[in-house]
């Protein structure tokens, strides 16, 4: 019997014994085999790996002219466990900072994503090549103090900055996305930069290198032969036409507004002008977060993308999309006529237009910009009982029409900031009104591109662009050209309206009238066929924004605009010129005698509003 327990205990204290050398060689197998944790803090003592950063893609215009390049920058990077030795003082006096910016530097970098005591911190980014050589000189006093080389970008011309974006460095969630960027990267933050990012930023490199006992860098590891090399960025040719580009942010200086161009045969854009504007270069360097913080305090907003985000009741631009509708529905012919005395007038209801002759026809409603014959048109389509069932079902059909001419969704532009505008349906009508208690009369402004109608400067240069191709358009967009790549199928697929294309015929007529003895009169280009639709959207915060939609020449087009002016008043007389400048500019490449007058007086015009700055 005491055998037995004798031999009971030795087996358990055996197997205690097998147990325990179990789980330290699993551990050790775990540790030496599985988990690269300690081989990691090895190779960091023996091995420096450098990040090589590529340079940025190159940036052009459509005819090659280069607007974004880079130039040299140097970041201070320090690996934290290595700063035993330093000399804080000295290093402060080096660098230009003081011992408690120092302290609260490096305190500040362990709240940071990617923090790690062995790894390179940035420290201080974007030396300029000045303080960067008088660095160099003492950098070898200066253990766990390294030099990070990057490019920031370089900007030819003071232009585009909406359109261009910016880049800056990279957070939190950014990292968390995209296992490429580390602490202390960069990325595009908004505009092209952001659109494109994955083709701009090229592929970093990496340069092995030998430290010593005491973590000082020796050189390379065999002779660079593990190294890899960073690969370069593509370079990206733009639609955009950068002298185009400056010529209408000189017309809108002093404004608040906004330009929109398209080349309508292929969906470029030729020129995007948000104003008041900025100077790209001063979001660069070490002054980016200040001149940010300016550009974001500024009441007049410069970082509100108004050719891609403001969205306006386009006004009677619209009535060139009503008109489409309304003969592609039959509700009427090219020789409907309807009368105007002064407006339109049903019951007690009014919508005032100005003087002109009555009755008219399709094409000079257009002319004239008659109020009343869109809004007696779009009522004989809504209250038609005879083709629709009820009042929701015409208005559902003339909405379907409208958002085949591009408006009330994103166009799907390869800019980060677009916005959809308002086309509402009928839902939006029975919540409002009640289910059947709504018609023609009772939703009769949006005839004339008011009420809950909303459009983008874009929206509209795009139906100009659809109406110069007579049924058809491209999706607007930026690129032109990547290299040895191509741009988004999405952007080479004709989308074709749901409205015949005879039809586009007589609205086109009709902007060619609006030229020759119209609204745009005064507008005209002796040597250029435009086509035009002015403009004038009411605005319940202020004066009505001046609006004007345009195409050129009327036969084989080469350029649809569409010109917001806030705040200004009546189409024809900010909008319209500007837009007329801007095509004779683009088909001519100058401006002819007569037409100086026009231009000084919008180039010398303020219409920025005043801002109380008593508090």
């Amino acid at each position: 019997m005491l055998n037995d327990t004798y031999q009971n205990r030795r087996t358990v204290i055996a197997g205690m014994i097998l147990l325990v050398v179990f789980v330290y060689v699993a551990r050790l197998f775990s540790i030496q085999i599985l988990d690269d944790t300690y081989q990691d803090l090895a190779d960091s003592n023996a091995f420096y790996k450098k990040i090589v950063y590529p340079t940025r893609g190159l940036i052009k215009d459509r005819n090659g002219k280069l607007i974004v390049s880079n130039k040299p920058a140097y970041d201070v990077m320090v690996v934290p466990r290595e700063l035993k030795k330093l000399d804080t003082l000295d290093f402060c006096n080096t660098i230009g900072v003081t011992v408690d910016e120092f302290k609260k530097r490096m305190k500040e970098l362990r709240y940071k994503a990617g923090y790690s005591s062995y790894t390179p911190q940035p420290f201080m980014t974007q030396l300029s090549a000045q303080d960067y050589g008088y660095l160099l000189e003492k950098l070898y006093k200066y253990q766990g103090v390294y030099i990070q080389k990057r490019t920031l970008r370089k900007y030819h011309y003071p232009n585009a900055a909406l359109v261009l974006g910016s880049i800056g460095e990279v957070d939190r969630s950014t990292i968390k996305k995209d296992s490429f960027y580390i602490m202390g990267d960069w990325a595009g933050k908004n505009g092209i930069e952001k659109t494109y990012e994955m083709m701009l930023r090229g592929k970093k490199g990496e340069e092995i290198l030998l430290r010593d006992a005491h973590g000082r860098i020796k050189g390379s590891y065999e002779d660079g032969v593990h190294d890899v090399e960073a690969k370069a960025g593509k370079d990206i040719t733009l639609s955009l036409d950068i002298d185009l580009q400056a010529y209408g942010e000189l017309l809108m200086q002093n404004k608040v507004g906004s330009i929109a161009a398209i080349e309508p045969e292929t969906g470029e854009i030729l020129a995007l002008v948000s104003a008041p504007t900025y100077d790209p270069s001063i979001l660069v360097g070490r002054e980016r977060t200040k001149n940010y913080s300016k550009l974001v305090k500024n009441p007049l907003n410069p970082l509100f993308d108004r050719p891609m985000m403001a969205e306006y009741p386009p006004g009677s631009t619209f009535k060139t999309a009503n008109a489409l509708v309304l003969l592609q529905e039959k509700v009427i012919t090219p020789a409907t006529a309807f009368g105007c005395s002064r407006g339109f007038h049903a019951g007690g209801l009014t919508v005032g237009c100005h003087p002109h002759a009555s009755p008219l026809t399709l094409v000079p409603s257009i002319q004239h910009s008659c109020n009343a014959y869109y809004c007696a048109g779009f009522r004989s389509m809504i209250d038609d009982r005879r083709k629709y069932k009820n009042t929701a079902e015409a208005f559902e059909v003339w909405k379907n029409h409208i958002v085949s001419l591009g408006f009330g969704y994103k166009l799907g532009a390869d800019v980060p900031n677009e916005e959809r505008g308002y086309i509402p349906n009928s839902k939006v009508y029975d919540k409002i009104y009640g289910a059947g208690y709504w018609k023609g009369l009772t939703i009769i402004s949006v005839s004339i591109g008011q009420g809950e109608i909303l459009a983008t400067p874009l929206q509209i240069a795009n139906l100009g662009a659809i109406i110069a191709n007579r049924g058809y358009y491209y999706v607007p967009h930026l690129v032109k050209n990547i290299e040895n790549d191509t741009i988004g199928s999405a952007f080479k697929e004709k989308k074709v309206t749901s409205i015949d294309r005879k039809y586009y015929d007589y609205v086109v007529d009709g902007m060619d009238l609006v030229m020759k003895n119209g609204t745009g009169w005064g507008s005209r280009i002796d040597s250029i066929e435009v086509c035009g639709k002015t403009g004038t959207a009411q605005n319940p915060h202020g004066e009505d924004h001046s609006l004007f939609m345009a195409f050129a020449p009327k036969d084989n087009p080469k350029i649809a605009i569409c010109v917001v002016v806030e705040n200004s008043g009546f189409g024809a007389t900010w909008a319209a010129p500007i837009a007329t400048l801007m095509i004779e500019k683009y088909l001519k490449g100058r401006i002819a005698p007569r037409r100086k007058s026009t231009e000084d007086r919008l180039l010398n015009a303020n219409l920025l509003p005043k801002i109380d700055t008593s508090n």
